[in-house]
């Protein structure tokens, strides 16, 4: 009798394997199956195959499938959500909801800023060199990124303005920084420690004039004080001189305004 046919997936055998197939049936004692490597039909005894495991894995790849829709459709309502009654007016007829987070605006809409992590990378190499040569001079460095070559969220106007809403008054430590982008990461700064006892380190990131006003109780509104070039950005905490992991990553596409 002939089973149901499915595209794309693993045909799992007894032994462990599989073969990657866009389709199988099975005709008394034998499965016939398109590979979808070799690109031509092909044959196995039905007693190899493992029709559960192969039912298994289909199943577990469908509710990837769907739970990876699900998070992309939560991430398009952060970026681009309804705005609510509760908070304050920040554009005619758009106000801010009544979470904490940081906001701008874009057009008609409230644009929510989705909070990234930066990950410190450090050059291993420079480091165990520092614990080995008793010089001053010596450094070992190392970069904060971002995953990804581009910022989720794409903003076009030249010098936007943020809202920071925060019980603890977050907006009044944040910082504006220039990212570098390459092909699967973002640098946002780099780091250089000396050798232990031999001094303190150093912060080295592209930090971009703001201007700051608290325009009611836990909300500040900032503004770069120039307007910015396209490319990648990120709000990002100062805490005694250090800029936190935390950070509120964007990108400007400024040449997608009509002139």
């Amino acid at each position: 009798m002939p089973r149901e046919a499915w595209a794309s997936i693993k045909l799992f055998l007894k032994d462990g394997t599989y073969q990657l197939v866009s389709s199988f049936e099975v005709h008394g004692d034998r499965v016939r199956y398109y590979s979808a490597e070799r690109s031509e039909w092909e044959e196995l005894p039905v007693e190899l195959v493992d029709f559960d495991a192969t039912r298994r894995a289909q199943e577990e790849e469908k509710a990837a499938a769907k739970k990876a829709i699900e998070e992309a459709k939560e991430i398009q309502q952060q970026r681009f959500e309804k705005p609510r009654d509760e908070g304050m007016e920040v554009a005619p007829g758009i106000r801010l909801p009544g979470d904490d987070g940081v906001f701008t605006v874009e057009g008609p809409r409230l644009v929510r800023l989705v909070q990234s992590s930066g990950e410190v990378i450090t050059d291993k190499k420079r480091a165990a060199l520092v614990l080995a040569v008793p010089l001053r001079v010596m450094k070992a460095r190392s970069l904060v990124v971002l995953e990804g070559g581009k910022a989720a969220v794409r903003l076009s106007a030249s010098q936007p303005a943020f809202y920071v809403q925060s019980a603890d008054n977050l907006g009044a430590r944040l910082e504006l920084v220039r990212v570098k982008p390459g092909k699967e990461s973002r640098v946002v700064e780099q780091m250089e420690t000396g050798r232990a006892g031999t001094g303190q380190g150093t912060e080295v990131r592209t930090a971009v004039p703001l201007e700051r006003t608290q325009i009611a109780p836990n909300v500040y509104k900032l503004r770069p004080a120039q307007a910015l070039e396209s490319g990648e950005y990120a709000l990002g905490e100062l805490l005694q001189e250090k800029l936190s992991l935390d950070l509120w990553d964007f990108g400007l596409d400024t040449w997608e305004v009509a002139k």
